[in-house]
């Protein structure tokens, strides 16, 4: 059985990687998910702070984060795909990457351009990232 990691943030990029991890599953490849949601640290500045506590913000990360993934869990789960799904916190390339090499995952499945071309140009592409910094196995889906 191959453990599969699919990076998934609701764009329609990381949907068609999802449905070519589906696509690989109905053509009798067994696979393990594990469907993670990864996002930097969130960061208050200033007058925020003030308003708006840790704790209420890490609320509303985990409550995002469970919007973010649900609709790609009901898809797999229709599909009869085991998974397991995680949100992961920080340097989003870095966490994808080592949280891969924890599971002793196969290899890494996932869509590129989920952001704008100017959010590329300006943070650089998180597939990009991966790629570089992973010796496993990565699918990239356009």
């Amino acid at each position: 059985m191959q453990k599969i990691l699919l990076p998934y943030d609701g764009s329609a990029n990381a949907g068609r990687a999802l449905d070519w991890v589906i696509a690989l599953a109905h053509d009798n490849v067994p696979i393990e998910l594990v469907l993670v949601y990864a996002h930097p640290e969130p960061a208050l500045y200033g007058e925020i702070a003030v308003y708006v506590s840790k704790e209420k913000m890490d609320e509303l990360q985990r409550e995002h984060s469970d919007d973010i993934l649900q609709p790609a869990i009901a898809k797999l789960n229709a599909a009869n795909i085991p998974l397991t799904s995680e949100v992961l916190t920080g340097d989003t390339a870095q966490r994808i990457v080592k949280r891969a090499e924890e599971l002793n995952c196969s290899g890494i499945v996932m869509g590129t351009r989920g952001r704008s071309a100017i959010g590329n140009l300006v943070l650089g592409s998180v597939a990009n990232k991966v790629v570089h910094l992973t010796k496993l196995p990565v699918t990239l889906v356009k």
